[in-house]
């Protein structure tokens, strides 16, 4: 998990990168009634726009107050990797209906019923998503890339004579 801000940075930014693409998928999917690889190309014309709006709510709004939740349900001491479970559902459960309002202003026409029904379709995908593929996959890759980047720094030849 980030250590810093500068790995925070990072780490949000990948996230949102595969939860955005993931959920883009499955919302064109769903809008033509197939999946196959123009499904996927179609999906890429999204990320532009809606990455960018993922992490600027998740890093500076949605973290937070994700986080402060999670701590009201249990201690990350005690429990640090269910912890992780927890805040992602807490992300989840508060990004979605924003996300999912957002999508329906950006590409659909916004009537009430319209984010009602895209709410209540992406948030099941959106937890399970996050929770079974997303999560431990952004998690290790990202630990990876640190580990790499700090053997890198270890094999650095002194600079110092």
């Amino acid at each position: 998990m980030p250590k810093t801000r500068l790995e925070n940075v990072f780490f949000t930014i990948i996230m949102a990168t595969f939860m955005v693409y993931g959920m883009v998928v499955y919302n064109v999917a769903i809008a033509t009634g197939n999946v196959d690889g123009s499904t996927f190309i179609e999906a890429l014309k999204e990320l532009p726009i809606m990455v960018p709006i993922a992490f600027i709510l998740e890093f500076y709004i949605i973290g937070n107050v994700a986080k402060n939740l999670a701590l009201k349900v249990m201690s990350p001491a005690k429990y640090p990797e269910l912890f992780k479970y927890v805040m992602s559902i807490c992300i989840c459960i508060i990004m979605c209906p924003i996300m999912s309002f957002i999508a329906t202003i950006l590409f659909n026409e916004l009537t009430l019923g319209t984010w009602i029904k895209a709410w209540a379709m992406n948030l099941p995908m959106a937890l399970l998503y996050q929770l079974c593929y997303c999560g431990p996959v952004v998690r290790a890759l990202f630990g990876r890339i640190i580990a790499i980047r700090d053997s890198m720094r270890e094999k650095k030849p002194s600079t110092n004579v």
